[in-house]
């Protein structure tokens, strides 16, 4: 008979326990079969005996991961301690199981307390007489489900008692088990795996359960990659996880994957290019750890590869992030994820069943355990002189990065938060100085003046190396055959004008006063005749929607205006009284409220008289109607891209938007929708062109439609859109020909090489704006752009507005390839197209990239709410 298992309560583990104790003396009175189920529980069940089946025979639903979870940590008291660090998006518990021995469980604290004082950011005298901190993180990844049957084994084991090889490891080591990451992705997975799963396994790839339907359980609920979000804590699950991570800075950090199932099995070392702020040390672990996985697999005649594919050069991953927070970190890659289910006929006629996937995580996670035990010493050791030397002798060109308090408010509080997340120490600059320094709006090594309660973020100290990996104008790369973006600068990530200094600049401790900060607090005028909001940055769009939400009437100024001594750029929210009456009173406190609330500054004006320019009652100031928002979404559509647009109206505006589904947009009648967002995607099938005749009437008719990249692209072959590719030069292809009638006789072994040649992997472009048009209000006559795929449009004839254009030598960080840069010359990147009564918008480079590109979201905002306004 199965045996009993407690039910699971999800707020305290007492409450658990005691749970458990109270139906124990229930079923203690039911017949002697069911008592001795009972008594069983009295032991440390296997993954088998709690389960009910075999382990790797299915996929387990998070929620019976965690009822283990909740059985191991219930039977190893003393040492095993469960951790909540909070929940998902959608509510599914997130947890940490710290393990030790029973010497030192009892001071896991002085542990970690004793780390942060080894990496300098606790004051107190470090003590490297302690465990080293291993942390093992698993299923980032919903679909790469392995990972997550692999961690009931890993925590039996280390609960066991009879595993002395284990339980002597831990003399040296304390380990922190994260069993899932991404809980909503793998029950989105395990779910319908389960669901579709043959009731005797087919390992023929043609076979349903091995064609996981759109979008796939790889993502969070917002289909975000958790595993591209280390660096920058856009998802509420990194966010609590890092929090948690920085409590502790672990010495060794293993990220668990899997890749297609074709593919064997990937350890350290890691491939090229390795980031060049990656120490001696920590590239020497990488291949110690390699050496310890060899026996392992090597023992068992287990396939595996090393030092290809996965590098260490971007900063956003769970080995990369990690690394530059002073741990040895490293992913391992299992061949499977997704499509190999339960079993899998692999290409080379061998079945690739679960059972061995869970094998081969299971052995590397022993010998990441074994090898940082055994060398616990040395990894501390480093530890402590990693984050000394970056403290002391920090490495780079420059020493001080500093960030102008001149910048929009709420754009600088969005930056220093970042910063605090991080764990990076800043101070304010006391007074003006002039100095060299490299400017990142110009790209020029100049003289540049601080200014007082300018942002200093200084080398010396224990981050540095995350500073300078973060801060770095133009990283380094050794090879451009990388896995990521190339360039990730915080500048130009969150448009703010910035400055890199070679020498230290002194900085005040002392944070200036909230007025300093964020601009002055609206006017002490209890009945102004209108609220001025400036438009420059995200901060500014959430009071906008915010304030449409409470039904305001809001307009926008489309052109610049002087009033009582400021000047106010075109964008400028105003909110007048005239038109809002029937709020009475509550009018001012709301205003003041929601302006507090989304991080923006309002000024009370006590006339409509401007001094220069449009007054506020003039034609060229709009009303902004509240839009009715679409978006589709479904086969199709890039599942992050949709992802993109749709975190950014419900969490970063709290926005309403409807999400329609690509199977059945066509029969949507849009009429009651005022933009319709269609994310990339391959739009062939899900608007042929009778399909596509209904859109452009529905935009003739009013309505607003916003094109991003693929969407964009789609839409240039078609008729009565402007905006068309440019067209290949036969007369300057058959001269080249001429010069180099060899050219198209390639090695196959360059064939990699060519292909970066035509690459662009996350380049930062100077993108030219006509901030005359409502698309490019806020900004000033540039915006730094994250470019990632070649744009090579023409500039739209007249109908058309070429908002946002890259024109020669725009380029400004990162790596592209000599063919991408040629195109990426004099084409267009964004703009508008007036047809009929309506708009359409296209953005040929995706503002909301992976929700980190803070400088793009004013352009998105823009199109979304102020463009045919």
């Amino acid at each position: 008979m199965k045996p009993f298992v407690p039910v699971r309560q999800l707020p305290l583990r007492a409450l658990r326990i005691w749970s458990f104790w109270l139906l124990s003396i229930f079923l203690a009175f039911e017949s002697p079969a069911q008592t001795a189920s009972v008594s069983a529980t009295d032991d440390l069940l296997t993954p088998d005996q709690f389960l009910g089946y075999k382990l790797g025979s299915r996929f387990t639903t998070h929620a019976e991961i965690l009822r283990y979870v909740d059985h191991v940590v219930a039977h190893t008291p003393g040492r095993m301690k469960l951790v909540r660090y909070g929940s998902t998006y959608e509510k599914r518990p997130l947890e940490v199981v710290q393990v030790a021995s029973a010497d030192n469980f009892g001071r896991l604290e002085d542990v970690r307390h004793n780390n942060l004082r080894l990496a300098g950011l606790e004051a107190g005298t470090a003590q490297r007489q302690q465990p080293a901190v291993c942390w093992l993180s698993y299923n980032v990844h919903g679909n790469e489900a392995v990972s997550s049957e692999t961690v009931m084994q890993v925590l039996y084991d280390l609960a066991n008692p009879q595993d002395q090889q284990m339980q002597d490891w831990l003399k040296n080591t304390v380990v922190i088990v994260d069993p899932c990451v991404n809980p909503d992705g793998r029950d989105r997975y395990a779910n319908w795996y389960n669901r579709v799963h043959n009731q005797t396994t087919n390992a023929n790839p043609d076979s349903w359960e091995h064609h996981e339907p759109w979008p796939g359980g790889r993502f969070n609920h917002y289909f975000f990659d958790l595993n591209r979000d280390w660096a920058w804590q856009t998802q509420l699950e990194s966010r609590q996880r890092i929090a948690l991570y920085n409590q502790w800075l672990p010495a060794v950090h293993a990220d668990f994957h899997e890749m297609g199932p074709n593919n064997s099995y990937y350890f350290s070392p890691a491939a090229k290019p390795f980031h060049a702020d990656i120490t001696p040390w920590q590239r020497k672990f990488q291949n110690i750890l390699g050496d310890y996985n060899k026996v392992a697999f090597d023992k068992n005649n287990w396939l595996y590869f090393t030092r290809e594919v996965y590098d260490l050069y971007a900063p956003t991953y769970g080995d990369t992030w990690p690394t530059f927070n002073g741990a040895i970190g490293m992913t391992y890659e299992q061949g499977g994820g997704g499509p190999a289910g339960v079993a899998f006929a692999r290409q080379d006629g061998d079945t690739l069943t679960l059972n061995q996937r869970i094998a081969h995580h299971h052995a590397a996670s022993r010998a990441t355990i074994q090898a940082t035990a055994e060398r616990h010493d040395d990894l501390l050791r480093e530890f402590q002189a990693y984050f000394t030397n970056a403290k002391t002798k920090p490495q780079g060109e420059y020493k001080t990065y500093v960030v102008a308090a001149g910048n929009d408010p709420g754009q600088l509080r969005a930056f220093t938060q970042y910063l605090d997340r991080q764990q990076i120490s800043y101070g304010y600059a006391p007074k003006r100085t002039k100095t060299k320094g490299f400017n990142y709006a110009t790209g020029q090594n100049e003289t540049v003046q601080i200014e007082p309660r300018d942002v200093v973020v200084s080398m010396y100290q224990p981050k540095s190396t995350l500073v300078k990996v973060m801060f770095e104008p133009r990283p380094q790369l050794e090879d451009s055959l990388t896995y990521d973006i190339t360039s990730w600068a915080l500048p130009y990530a969150f448009g703010v004008k910035a400055y890199a200094l070679p020498g230290r600049l002194a900085a005040s401790g002392t944070t200036p006063s909230p007025a300093m900060v964020r601009g002055s607090a609206a006017a002490t005028t209890e009945r102004p005749y209108a609220y001025l909001a400036r438009w420059n940055s995200l901060q500014d769009v959430r009071f906008l929607s915010r304030l449409l939400q409470q039904k305001v009437k809001v307009r926008y100024a489309s052109k610049e205006f002087e009033a009582e001594g400021q000047k106010y750029a075109p964008g400028t929210l105003v909110i007048t009284r005239t038109g809002n009456e029937a709020m009475g009173t509550r009018f001012d406190q709301l205003v003041r409220a929601q302006a507090d609330s989304a991080g923006t500054v309002v000024t009370a004006v006590k006339s409509g008289f401007s001094t220069s320019g449009s007054d506020l009652g003039s034609g060229t100031v709009h009303f902004v109607k509240q839009p009715n928002v679409a978006v589709v979404a479904g086969p199709g559509i890039d599942a992050t891209a949709f992802g993109e647009v749709w975190h950014f109206f419900e969490q970063q505006l709290g926005y309403p938007v409807t999400v329609i589904g690509s199977d059945y947009l066509s029969r949507v009648s849009l009429q009651k929708y005022d933009v319709l967002v269609l994310p990339n995607g391959n739009y062939g099938d899900i608007y042929p062109d009778r399909a596509l005749e209904n859109l452009k009437s529905w935009v003739r008719d009013g309505g607003k439609l916003i094109a991003l990249e693929g969407a964009a692209k789609y839409l240039s072959s078609k008729k009565d859109f402007l905006l068309k590719a440019k067209t290949i030069d036969s007369v300057a292809v058959r001269k080249e020909e001429r010069a180099n009638p060899y050219r198209q006789l390639r090695r196959y072994g360059d064939a990699d090489r060519e292909e970066a040649g035509e690459a662009v992997q996350g380049s930062v472009y100077r993108v030219q704006l006509d901030n005359t048009h409502p698309l490019a209000f806020g900004y000033g006559s540039t915006y730094f752009a994250l470019i990632r795929t070649p744009l090579n449009y023409r500039f739209m004839g007249k109908g058309g507005w070429n908002v946002g254009v890259i024109k020669k030598d725009s380029y400004s960080a990162g790596f592209i390839g000599a063919k991408a840069r040629k195109e990426l010359a004099d084409t267009f990147v964004v703009g508008t197209q007036e047809l009929g009564q309506g708009q359409v918008v296209y953005l040929g480079d995706n503002p909301l990239f992976r929700a980190f590109w803070q400088g793009g979201k004013l352009l998105f905002g823009n199109a979304v709410f102020l463009v045919g306004q």
